[in-house]
């Protein structure tokens, strides 16, 4: 959930949507997404939108929000969901609750915003229940408690197992522990668990990437999440580059990881069924991100959580204290919404289905992107077989390339 302020359209205090939107509920699937804006430090690269206990405090020492308190404001945001969703509509496939850091709250407070989704809304049979979790924050009983609350899924912040690696990122957890608490997810009865990686932070070596790839593999999860670090403007991170202290890996050496991640993951079984996402089995891969990317609709509750429904996309309030506000007073937390364009929308189905495996219907293309795509097969960076199917699939080499293939092709 990234810090980034966005100009839009004011959201109605009811938070209600357009007809048309509505009239979209039952095309696609319906998720929520949960952002818990806590944290107990901020990680040197992070950009997201999350608040430690000192960034909490008004001058005068008073708490302006409090992680005590924001299960029972995420449960009335869903209250409001329920409401501004009228109308026929589908039960929930996934809830992703994210961060921040999630498991600072109890598992009971994380279960009743899941109760709360599941009673207003359903859920479907099968129904994906995830959370983010920081390693340092979870015990193995915590585990159990959250597995008992409805969750399905976990996924653990592993991001590297050097300690050099960890520091520079400003980690808050001891190597091995995210290997640790994999173990203890099956223990308690998770089916399904992610550990996730960050590649290309200054210092880290091609050794030490082989060792985080060898160490999460070892760990026995059944998906793993690998992204290059983005150095993002206004973060400690970028203060220290731009001062000389560390240095960017360039584009070479972060393709160079890449194609060590995905050679070491499909050694051990793991399919790359989306740009920067491998899992060992189809039911290991993560529906809710699925979701996101092939055109489903959400609701995003929390403090600077977006939603997006039948063209509508709209985000919340930044601040803690601003959302709980708006919520003790009855109305919406939305801070401004969009209604996407019919040509905004054929964009971005372009941009985010070409990133999964099947990739995305030729027919979506105009013809001078039908033609890039014609040249992208000769270049190597799309599958022939897929495009005379009908189909743009990135090949390998074209998921080291996706953002200028989806230049060409729109």
């Amino acid at each position: 959930m990234p810090s980034v302020a966005l100009d839009g359209d004011p959201v109605p205090r009811t938070g209600e949507l357009p007809a048309a939107s509505l009239a979209e509920l039952g095309e696609q699937p319906l998720g929520f997404y949960v952002h818990v804006p806590f944290c107990v430090t901020r990680c040197g690269y992070c950009d997201f939108n999350t608040y430690t206990a000192e960034e909490l405090v008004s001058r005068d020492g008073t708490a302006t929000a409090s992680r005590a308190t924001y299960a029972d404001q995420a449960v009335a945001e869903v209250a409001l969901a329920d409401r501004a969703l009228s109308g026929p509509r589908p039960p929930v496939s996934t809830v992703f609750v994210g961060g921040g850091t999630p498991t600072l709250l109890s598992a009971e407070d994380l279960g009743r915003i899941v109760a709360a989704v599941r009673d207003r809304f359903g859920l479907t049979p099968g129904a994906e229940v995830t959370t983010e979790a920081n390693p340092e924050t979870v015990t193995p009983e915590y585990l159990v408690r959250l597995r008992e609350a409805g969750f399905t899924r976990i996924s653990f912040g592993m991001q590297s197992a050097r300690p050099h690696v960890l520091k520079v990122l400003e980690r808050g957890h001891t190597p091995g522990r995210p290997e640790q608490c994999v173990g203890w997810a099956r223990e308690a009865g998770f089916d399904h668990v992610n550990l996730d990686l960050i590649y290309g932070t200054p210092g880290e070596t091609d050794d030490d990437w082989r060792a985080s790839l060898d160490a999460a593999v070892s760990a026995g999860p059944d998906h793993v999440s690998a992204y290059s670090l983005i150095v993002e403007e206004g973060t400690r991170l970028a203060a220290r580059v731009r001062r000389g202290e560390l240095t960017e890996p360039d584009d070479d050496t972060m393709a160079d990881r890449y194609l060590m991640a995905d050679d070491a993951l499909a050694k051990a079984g793991f399919t790359a069924y989306e740009v920067s996402n491998w899992a060992r089995t189809p039911e290991g891969r993560s529906a809710h991100n699925l979701l996101y990317w092939t055109g489903g609709h959400w609701w995003g509750v929390g403090p600077g959580a977006h939603s997006h429904v039948g063209g509508t996309r709209w985000w919340n309030v930044k601040h803690p204290a601003a959302y709980a506000a708006r919520l003790t007073a009855g109305d919406s937390p939305g801070q401004a919404r969009e209604v996407l364009t019919a040509e905004e929308r054929r964009f971005e189905r372009i941009l985010l289905e070409l990133r999964v495996e099947r990739g995305c219907p030729l027919d979506l293309l105009e013809p001078h992107g039908r033609a890039a795509a014609e040249r992208a097969v000769a270049d190597g960076l799309l599958e022939p077989g897929a495009h005379d199917a009908g189909r743009a699939v990135l090949t390998r080499r074209g998921r080291l390339l996706a953002d200028a293939v989806v230049r060409d092709l729109t």
